[in-house]
């Protein structure tokens, strides 16, 4: 299981230059005029993890997988989406398949790159994509209200569980709030997602600044900040032409001197995948041995029988055991043998949560 972010934003922003930096392929075609992107594109990029890295090392595996995370390049949006306008329509059924966004926010001044809009306001393009969802939100929502209410009334369990979710949202909807914001029992959250609303989706905010800025961001990117931190959302400051810039070295060393000179420690990729973790819950577990060490994501929270799902249908349903090693044990004693001879694997049940950077053996019978 990897994850699924969609790339938004208003047009010519970045959003198809930092796709094709993250993704290290040439698929979006990148222009300065809008809706250059029309069809939706997806590329699938290895999350870079150095803990991997260290378990083959010691368990000299023959071969070495990465978890992928999955961006897709959706067409940029304007003022009047919700009701068509632009690409709206197109646009709003490409989000509703992703399971995150990344807002992508022009953050620098260039006068040869055109915007939709008079000036070069961060914030307010946020607020035109926001209202736009939000929009869309309620249209759908309100319909979807009466027949459910109807159904509440006559009896119906599931319909009055739904209508206890709808309520708030529609009323935070109404009130220019986004779905997300909503504070629900984790209980309730599940029938949230049910409801595929627009403005329920995790974001993080992608601030696209020039060179200059990157290291140390911009006035701007303090105005980002403080709004995703009063939305309870992420937000990084990215370089979309130095992420392109990246992508065409073939080095390790040559990426390291490159992020050295501009005061980087680390590329806007690495930044996106953690924040976009914690964005969507989630965490890196590992299996190895002599064939292959592989790493692979699961949601937070995420019992043993549930992780080994995410590797085969058949480990979960015939789960009987995981013999697990937390990953600083592992590297500390060395490997596998070492760590069950200093009593450091355990035998763990149905009942365990999976912790991030765990060592997993899957013992099951179908």
């Amino acid at each position: 299981m990897g994850f699924n972010c969609g790339i938004v934003g208003l047009p010519n922003v970045g959003k198809s230059t930092l796709f094709n930096a993250l993704t290290e392929t040439a698929q979006a075609e990148a222009a300065n005029y809008p809706f250059c992107t029309i069809e939706p594109n997806t590329g699938r990029v290895a999350v870079p993890d150095a803990r991997l890295d260290r378990i083959h090392s010691i368990t000299k595996s023959a071969k070495k997988t990465p978890t992928f995370l999955e961006f897709v390049d959706i067409a940029g949006l304007v003022r009047g989406a919700s009701k068509g306008e632009g690409l709206g329509n197109q646009f709003l059924a490409n989000i509703r398949e992703v399971d995150a966004v990344i807002h992508v926010l022009r953050c620098f001044e260039d006068e040869n790159v055109t915007h939709t809009e008079t000036s070069i306001d961060p914030v307010r393009d946020a607020e035109v994509v926001s209202t736009e969802l939000l929009l869309a939100d309620l249209d759908s929502l309100e319909r979807r209200a009466d027949q459910t209410a109807k159904k509440a009334k006559g009896g119906d369990k599931e319909a009055r569980a739904r209508m206890a979710v709808i309520e708030p949202v529609l009323e935070a909807l109404r009130a220019g709030r986004t779905a997300r914001s909503v504070p629900l029992p984790p209980e309730q959250k599940r029938e949230l997602r049910l409801l595929q609303l627009l403005s329920a989706k995790p974001v993080l905010y992608a601030c696209n600044v020039d060179e200059a800025a990157a290291a140390t961001g911009n006035a701007l990117t303090e105005k980002v900040a403080a709004m995703a931190k009063a939305e309870g959302a992420g937000a990084v400051v990215i370089s979309a032409k130095i992420e392109a810039e990246i992508a065409q070295l073939a080095d390790a060393a040559e990426k390291r001197d490159f992020l050295e000179t501009l005061g980087l420690t680390e590329t806007g990729l690495a930044q996106v995948i953690k924040a976009g973790y914690g964005l969507l819950d989630l965490l890196t577990f590992f299996t190895t041995g002599p064939k292959e060490s592989r790493a692979w994501t699961a949601h937070g929270g995420a019992t043993a029988p549930e992780a080994a799902g995410v590797i085969h249908t058949d480990f979960q349903r015939g789960f009987i055991c995981a013999e697990t090693i937390g990953y600083d044990d592992f590297i500390a004693l060395g490997g596998e043998q070492a760590c069950k001879e200093a009593g450091k694997m355990r035998q763990e049940g149905r009942e365990y949560k999976v912790r991030d950077g765990d060592i997993m053996l899957f013992r099951f019978n179908v």
